[in-house]
């Protein structure tokens, strides 16, 4: 359902762009251009696909995986265009997640953290006078945990980190400085979670799927 979700999206993005590549600009929307800002706020969902197998200390599988629950979060997205054609973004937002042990008969929730998780990307729009402006970026991300609650009498610690991020999305002029904005970014992270103070271990891909639908407007 996560990947159903991102590939309609970026689908989405892509069929609107080819439809209106050619467009010129039209007196009813400003395009946004160097030196400008454009502010989108977003709903965005975080998913992620983490299967890792948790180990023991001496390293055997304790037969037991890894699984990171969706989060559904508000986000801000600011946008600040370098030229007209390359422009660079930082999101701000914290998502919720349950951390859960599965195999077998097991499933049972460990622990439950909130994520900031900060991505700056560089974005390079080909079309930015189109109506509907297509761009695709490349970036960094900082994952910070914290507010960490722990469940059914397990302790659980999260490693923060850096990751990377591949972004791609678009700007859909609606009126004056007014933009509908669709957004996928990929982001790569492992963190290792430490479970009972090292008697179970995990080194967890996160490697979430943020999938985003927001209005935007030019400063």
């Amino acid at each position: 359902m996560k990947k159903k979700m991102m590939l309609a999206a970026a689908a989405g993005a892509m069929t609107l762009a080819g439809a209106n590549g050619a467009m010129a600009q039209d007196a009813g929307w400003d395009v946004a251009r160097k030196g400008d800002w454009i502010v989108t706020g977003r709903v965005t969902q975080v998913s992620s696909d983490a299967d890792d197998s948790i180990m023991t200390a001496a390293g055997a599988d304790s037969g037991l995986d890894v699984d990171v629950g969706d989060s559904v979060v508000p986000t801000l997205g600011f946008t600040y265009f370098l030229t007209d054609h390359v422009s660079v973004e930082a999101i701000l937002g914290a998502s919720q997640h349950e951390i859960r042990a599965q195999g077998g008969a097991t499933d049972v929730a460990v622990h439950e953290t909130w994520v900031l998780p900060p991505v700056v990307t560089l974005q390079y729009r080909p079309m930015p006078e189109a109506r509907v402006s297509p761009y695709v970026g490349a970036g960094v991300n900082y994952m910070v945990f914290f507010e960490g609650e722990d469940k059914n009498g397990f302790e659980v610690e999260l490693d923060d980190g850096f990751g990377y991020a591949l972004q791609a999305g678009a700007d859909v002029a609606l009126t004056g400085p007014w933009t509908l904005n669709l957004d996928v970014k990929r982001v790569w992270f492992d963190t290792e979670a430490t479970i009972n103070g090292g008697a179970l271990e995990a080194d967890v891909g996160l490697d979430p799927w943020v999938v985003s639908l927001g209005v935007g407007r030019k400063f």
